[in-house]
């Protein structure tokens, strides 16, 4: 992975770029994913997600549901084309781009939005 997740106690923190279109679903997502022990970088829209990914790494870039049907198509290969290794989850049901890892319903839970977090980032022989 291109970041590290540091470790705080027992448990790994996990890196994470969270992008929406919408700055109360990007705010309300990311106090909650970070509640849950990740550090949580947010950016709001397209050029917010590049501009954060020319300044630093993460070990998951999560796209919402508020960020267009172009950007979660598109952006995916440019997380992955300027960091090799990061994972993108996608908050859409219906998005079967090659370069995401895992696409989640929009309306998916916060508790089970995190379980898809902690299994995506698992190491792959312990999944």
């Amino acid at each position: 992975m291109p970041a590290t997740a540091a470790k705080t106690g027992t448990k790994a923190t996990i890196k994470i770029l969270y992008a929406e279109c919408d700055e109360k679903v990007l705010t309300d997502h990311a106090d909650a994913i970070q509640k849950a022990g990740h550090h949580v970088t947010t950016a709001l829209s397209r050029q917010g997600v590049m501009e954060t990914l020319r300044r630093d790494a993460f070990d998951l870039v999560i796209l919402g549901s508020t960020m267009s049907k172009d950007d979660r198509h598109h952006l995916p290969y440019m997380v992955k084309k300027a960091h090799e290794g990061t994972k993108v989850l996608v908050m859409h049901a219906g998005t079967h781009h090659h370069e995401v890892d895992v696409a989640v319903d929009s309306g998916i839970s916060m508790v089970l939005l995190l379980e898809k977090i902690a299994a995506l980032l698992q190491p792959v022989g312990a999944r």
